[in-house]
């Protein structure tokens, strides 16, 4: 008995050992090594650090990745100079799943010509992070002008525990600022991001024990009741307001030109061809209006397209946003 269960217990090594060996030749997602590395309160890559990204079970669109000098994603080191722009946002800046030249800096780059874009973004970030890299980009950069990408969830995640803080964040019950830094990896993780194995199975198929732990230890149990459902649902105009102001608060001292906020709309209703808008939005958009940003509603533009290709604007959702790894962050 001790011998049988000895031999299938070294079948099972040798054939995750093969597996193993197998997928470090294939193009499997390699660690990003994220941390606080150039800054206590804000997630970049490490500085220089290369790594390879590719998607799905069947590893579609391997490519191989270089953060620059700050940690970013960028085809430029970030160098002082006060005729720079910064772009900030969350995954839609980041684009680690799109070409070089395809993402967001690389387009602006072309249209603006001679002055640099420093694109600096974010996976799994919200509103109140982006001052922080505001704050960055203005006293180790000397940028002046910056353009913020608000994804519609940037809003609603500023609360601490929403999943998409990076450092600064409000109490969900008072409201309160507060900083909730994310934990650093332990050293067993350290050691498991190396296995590309892993990797596939936690990446790649986004295959979760704990959840499925989790689902079948609540078998039988009645279902949680959802909350309400939507960008801004549970929200009002004052908790928008007031996350704005602490914004616009907090960046001030380093907005020494000009602030263009670029805002996303509802993609999903528009692919629907619903034609009714959200009155939080608007109000969101005549707050940043009033409080002396320059904004850019994407909703008219986002209809205009989608009615004159007849193509969904959700198409590349999942290679621009969905990185969150959990052996890879």
């Amino acid at each position: 008995m001790v011998r049988n269960a000895a031999l299938v217990l070294l079948g099972a090594l040798a054939c995750i050992l093969g597996l193993e060996l197998l997928f470090q030749v294939l193009p499997v997602s390699t660690s990003t090594d994220t941390g606080y590395h150039i800054d206590s309160r804000i997630v970049t890559y490490r500085p220089h650090h290369e790594f390879r990204l590719s998607t799905g079970w069947n590893l579609e669109r391997p490519m191989h990745l270089r953060a620059n000098n700050f940690g970013f994603l960028s085809q430029r080191d970030f160098v002082p100079n006060p005729k720079a722009i910064a772009l900030v946002g969350d995954s839609f800046v980041n684009a680690s799943m799109l070409e070089p030249g395809d993402r967001i800096g690389d387009q602006l780059q072309r249209a603006l010509g001679a002055r640099p874009v420093y694109a600096m973004g974010g996976p799994g970030s919200s509103l109140l992070d982006y001052a922080e890299r505001i704050r960055l980009a203005s006293e180790k950069l000397e940028v002046r002008d910056f353009v913020v990408v608000l994804e519609m969830g940037d809003i609603r995640q500023v609360y601490c525990g929403s999943g998409n803080v990076h450092g600064p964040c409000l109490d969900r019950q008072s409201g309160a600022p507060r900083v909730e830094t994310q934990p650093a990896p332990s050293t067993l993780k350290l050691l498991l991001r190396h296995s590309a194995f892993l990797q596939y199975i936690l990446g790649h198929l986004r295959f979760d024990p704990m959840s499925r732990l989790r689902k079948a230890l609540a078998f039988g149990e009645p279902p949680v009741a959802r909350g309400p459902q939507g960008y801004f649902a549970g929200m009002t105009r004052e908790d928008v307001d007031r996350i704005l102001a602490i914004f616009f608060e907090r960046t001030a001292p380093f907005r020494k030109g000009r602030l263009l906020m670029v805002v996303d709309s509802d993609r999903l209703a528009i692919n629907r061809g619903e034609t009714a808008t959200d009155p939080m939005r608007a109000h969101l958009i005549s707050r940043a209006r009033t409080l002396g940003a320059e904004v850019i509603d994407t909703d008219p533009i986002f209809r205009q397209h989608a009615e004159r290709t007849g193509l969904h604007l959700e198409a590349l959702r999942t290679t621009v946003t969905g990185m969150a790894w959990p052996l890879n962050s």
